[in-house]
């Protein structure tokens, strides 16, 4: 029963990779693993989890950026994430795109349309800002839209071919998944993505 109940709540960090500054609240470490950290906090206004990723991983800010430029492969390391696609390209720092998020049965699989712009100041500073538009392209049938979600991340280099990233996420999952449940496995997902993400930079 554990076991299902915890793959109901990986979708928090199977939407992506609102507000593009996060409130200052005070974090919970929930996980120490290796060389990734992971916080949750509470959000205003809501019952459920503000996640914070802490990593230093191998890589390049240029590889980073092929990798979350290549919105199909997201499946392939996204935790849980079934589909995911560009839906408009505004330009070479910008665009929206769909991801869809499995969930068990009975569960139903949700999906979210996502805007996403890279704010690159330098060649040792990269800014991430990613928001839910959930109204951006009409519903898709069997799927609940996510209505509230956002993350950013803050990316810097401190030694060559090191990256230290900080990921903030948040988001209202919709329809009926009881807070207690999502906030009880919220280390998990995250886990799994960064270091699968980390795997990725090395090797590319």
């Amino acid at each position: 029963m554990k076991r299902f109940n915890s793959h109901i709540v990986f979708f928090l960090v199977g939407l992506f990779v609102v507000l593009p500054v996060f409130a200052q609240k005070d974090w919970s470490l929930v996980c120490n693993e290796n060389w990734i950290k992971i916080y949750k906090s509470d959000m205003s206004s809501s019952s459920y989890k503000r996640i914070k990723v802490e990593c230093t991983v191998d890589g390049t800010i240029d590889k980073l950026v092929r990798v979350l430029n290549d919105v199909n492969n997201h499946k392939n390391w996204i935790y849980n994430t079934k589909d995911a696609h560009i839906i408009k390209r505004v330009n070479s720092s910008e665009y929206y795109y769909y991801t869809e998020t499995t969930l068990p049965w009975p569960m139903q699989n949700r999906d979210a349309v996502v805007h996403i712009k890279f704010q690159r100041e330098n060649s040792k500073s990269l800014n991430i800002v990613a928001a839910g538009e959930p109204d951006y392209m009409p519903l898709v049938a069997g799927k609940i839209r996510v209505p509230k979600s956002a993350n950013t991340w803050q990316v810097t280099v401190p030694e060559p071919n090191k990256l230290n990233i900080v990921y903030i996420f948040e988001a209202e999952p919709g329809g009926h998944i009881p807070p207690w449940l999502v906030n009880t496995f919220v280390n998990k997902g995250p886990y799994e993505s960064f270091r699968r993400l980390a795997e990725l930079l090395k090797n590319s």
